[in-house]
């Protein structure tokens, strides 16, 4: 069986705004994941043009609707292609098949006996393109649109009785609980359907924009009815059968909460009236969020997806909106936490991963890895637990659950990595067969955390791919996202995702309110930070017996009062880079991450450590010291050492980062 997924279609009246971009960006993870399990997929989006608002904006501009339209048809169209959208069929409302399967679904709405003459009269939302009882505005004003009032109206109209489907769509809800999803959604419309339902006006009259009724020519349809059938018009609805019938009926619409009653109630009981089999589930996403609004073009409360894909590259908006926002709950949009995810995510964790493997590859075996001896190793082990518990989650449309497990498996393979020392092996041609392993299973985990996260950063993934020896996208999840331990060539290359130095960083110590899309909930993050949620195993690596060497004499330093101690601000932090600084022997850059903000370090640790070595380890640093610059290098802070017998640092690390994560304050 083939999988259509369809968005609902969008207004025109003007440029897309970060909010809709949510929805279709969503979406195609949605169908690129399925496509990646070989399943033959048909992605339909489009463009709403038949609104009064299109028609105004239109006349404000001096030009003919469709003109009009056709320019922002250009608009949008840009606008997905540079997000990576990768839809299959994009329909406009104003298409000769929109009209013939419009003119058809109507008449055969009206030749089961569902449509009625009468006469409305109450509000209607211009903005909204919806009729509107009293309990649905605020103060006279229309609550989605709260600085619009809404007109008041006296037409003849067509209905549709809805009220008539009432028991069979409670009766349909009963039967297939995933119709409407998530959870919260379905109970807000059988809740509804148990209130009963009233009919509702199809047509306006006095208006030339828009389909006319095919039984009275002086009125269209209403635009509401009029979108809905693109979801049938764009497969061939009463013009190709063939065409419908091999798509119909959609295995997935995703829309908005706030017009979840038009896809689960009205459109329903439109095709069960026609006799169209009911489309498989709907799934009502939240809102993004803007300055703790929800994103409106009407409100000017919105974000430009250009700009932000423009300021950081299409994939790490795609993965800020996947990961950062609980499919279907209401989710948060900052400059400030997008470009916190970018350095934290990509170019300290993915980007620097990718990097350091691919260089030691080089450096100790001229990128050549050849096929491990032994069984399975504890990354292997890790790598099938995750991607099991991926495709559980993909399947469920939890995007955000499998784009996290995905980034859990980064974390094991770094974690693996800081265990397992390569720089240390390399050092010992005894443990070259180690060193084969641990730089094999490496390369390996990387290859199939790209996979993983290749619907939502295609183009990225594919260049991590690539340089990890595996050519083009992922095409069969079955096997590609299994391990493999064929032999491969990797590939060095500049940074994915170069660093951004924030200029505004947070000041020392200083509690960070962050609100946390993905448990649709606003978390203080202080001293206590969440662990990751699926933590690495240790791995176990050989080591020699040595003898403890004799504790060195203490001269007792003068005594400190408690209130002075305090003022030493000691907080965990999680090594992301390491660099040596020119012209000095001693001195390392180091970058680190506290609680999910990230600051530079001058060390005095090079004698003693190779900058790679230090990536991945949690060490220990006064938080509150003040700034210095050394050898040109801004210094925020400074790594608390040891120093052995010989004279030489030996950093202070953390045991267990998941019972002590970065940020944790210690005393």
């Amino acid at each position: 069986m083939g999988f259509y997924l369809t968005t609902a279609i969008d207004y025109v009246n003007s440029r897309p705004h970060l909010g809709t971009a949510y929805e279709k960006v969503t979406a195609d993870v949605i169908v690129r994941y399925r496509r990646m399990c070989g399943i033959p997929t048909w992605f339909v989006m489009g463009n709403d043009e038949h609104s009064q608002n299109v028609y105004q904006r239109a006349a404000e501009r001096g030009l003919d609707p469709i003109a009009f339209c056709d320019e922002m048809e250009q608009v949008f169209r840009e606008t997905w292609a540079k997000l990576d959208v990768s839809f299959d069929d994009f329909i406009r409302t104003t298409e000769d098949r929109h009209r013939v399967a419009v003119t058809t679904l109507v008449q055969r709405i009206a030749d089961a006996g569902d449509l009625y003459e009468g006469e409305y009269e109450g509000w209607y939302c211009v903005s909204c393109e919806a009729f509107k009882q009293d309990k649905d505005l605020l103060d006279g004003y229309c609550q989605v649109h709260p600085t619009q009032k809404p007109d008041w109206i006296k037409e003849k109209n067509h209905f549709f009785r809805l009220s008539r489907y009432r028991d069979p769509l409670l009766a349909h809800y009963r039967a297939h609980p995933e119709f409407l999803q998530p959870e919260v959604r379905r109970n807000e419309m059988l809740r509804l359907l148990e209130g009963g339902l009233e009919d509702i006006s199809v047509s306006r009259t006095g208006q030339s924009w828009g389909i006319p009724l095919p039984f009275d020519p002086s009125s269209v349809v209403y635009v509401w009815f009029d979108a809905l059938i693109n979801y049938i018009a764009a497969i061939g609805y009463g013009t190709d059968e063939a065409l419908f019938e091999r798509w119909w009926p959609a295995q997935l619409h995703v829309v908005g909460k706030d017009i979840t009653r038009f896809h689960t109630v009205v459109w329903p009981a439109m095709l069960m009236s026609a006799g169209v089999p009911l489309p498989a589930q709907v799934f009502g996403h939240g809102w993004v969020h803007w300055q703790g609004q929800k994103m409106s073009k009407s409100l000017g409360m919105s974000v430009d997806p250009l700009e932000a894909a423009e300021r950081l590259g299409p994939d790490p908006l795609r993965l800020y909106l996947t990961k950062e926002i609980t499919f279907g709950q209401d989710g948060d949009f900052s400059w400030e936490r997008f470009e916190e995810q970018y350095n934290v995510d990509l170019a300290n964790n993915l980007g620097n991963l990718v990097n350091r493997v691919a260089v030691m590859a080089h450096k100790y075996r001229d990128g050549q890895l050849s096929a491990p001896e032994g069984g399975a190793s504890s990354l292997e082990i890790r790598a099938a637990e995750v991607v099991s518990r991926y495709r559980a989650a993909m399947d469920e449309h939890r995007l955000h659950a499998g784009m996290t497990l995905a980034f859990d498996l980064v974390d094991a393979t770094n974690e693996y990595i800081t265990r397992s020392e390569p720089w240390a092996l390399a050092k010992d041609p005894a443990q070259a067969e180690a060193l084969d392993r641990v730089l094999f299973d490496a390369a390996e985990s990387i290859r199939v955390s790209a996979v993983l996260l290749w619907p939502a950063i295609p183009s990225s993934a594919t260049e991590i791919l690539r340089r990890m020896g595996h050519d083009g996208p992922p095409t069969d999840l079955s096997v590609e996202a299994a391990w493999s331990n064929r032999p491969r060539s990797l590939v060095k290359g500049p940074p994915l995702w170069p660093r951004i130095e924030r200029a505004d960083a947070e000041p020392d110590g200083a509690t960070r309110e962050r609100k946390t899309a993905a448990k649709g909930t606003e978390t203080k993050m202080t001293d206590e930070l969440d662990p990751p949620a699926l933590p690495a195993p240790p791995v176990a690596m050989p080591t020699p017996a040595a003898e403890k060497p004799a504790p060195l004499p203490v001269e007792e330093a003068p005594r400190v009062s408690f209130d002075d101690f305090l003022k030493v601000e000691l907080r965990v932090a999680r090594v992301t880079s390491a660099e040596a600084i020119p012209k000095s022997k001693k001195l390392l850059k180091v970058t680190v991450e506290v609680g999910g903000a990230e600051r530079t370090l001058v060390a005095g640790i090079a004698r003693a450590y190779e900058p790679e070595s230090l990536v991945g380890r949690s060490v220990v640093i006064v938080a509150n010291l003040e700034k210095a610059k050394l050898m040109g290098v801004d210094s925020n802070g400074m790594m608390l050492a040891a120093t052995d017998p010989e004279g030489k640092p030996v950093l202070l690390t953390v045991d267990d980062p998941e019972a002590a994560p970065s940020g944790a304050r210690v005393r």
